[in-house]
């Protein structure tokens, strides 16, 4: 255990790229980034996989149950980043918004994104872990919590539901 060391989860890069009908795997490394604009993000979770698990009762064994692999549940990826705007005095950048909204409100054919999740080492831009998530769509976009009380930024949130989430070694 001495030679082992743990992940730092604070230094981290998310990318997104325009799905086409292969898997992320074997997508061009060219970020087609929400709206050409690359965002960085706060907080990443929802890096999970839960497996439905089947019970089966077996007549006469009263000692156990029987228990077999189902479908896999997938969570959505949840993406929190401060709202910020080219400068002062110009309005805010609404690309996650304008995502969800185009799905929304008819616009075909759907724009899709793969993503690539890395944690990074901290002197340099290796990956030590990478998840990617295939043909992701917004789920819903939150904006931020205003109260004129506190300093904090504005932090909106972003949900996106994938179709299959990997970790690469």
């Amino acid at each position: 255990m001495a030679d082992e060391y743990l992940l730092p989860a604070f230094a981290f890069q998310v990318t997104l790229s325009r799905a086409t009908d292969r898997p992320a795997s074997r997508q061009d490394a060219n970020p087609a980034v929400i709206g050409g604009v690359t965002a960085g993000f706060a907080e990443c979770t929802g890096l999970e996989l839960e497996a439905d698990i089947k019970e089966h009762l077996e007549g006469g064994r009263n000692d156990g149950i029987i228990r077999r692999v189902g479908r896999v549940k997938l969570s959505p990826i949840v993406l929190k980043r401060g709202m910020f705007s080219a400068d002062p005095t110009s309005r805010a950048n609404a690309d996650l918004w304008m995502w969800l909204t185009r799905m929304v409100s008819g616009e075909f054919p759907v724009t899709r994104y793969n993503g690539r999740i890395e944690i990074l080492a901290r002197a340099s831009e290796t990956p030590l872990a990478t998840w990617t998530f295939d043909r992701g769509l917004p789920q819903k976009v939150t904006g931020p919590s205003l109260n004129a009380k506190t300093g904090e930024i504005g932090i909106e949130e972003l949900h996106i539901v994938h179709e299959g989430l990997r970790m690469e070694a």
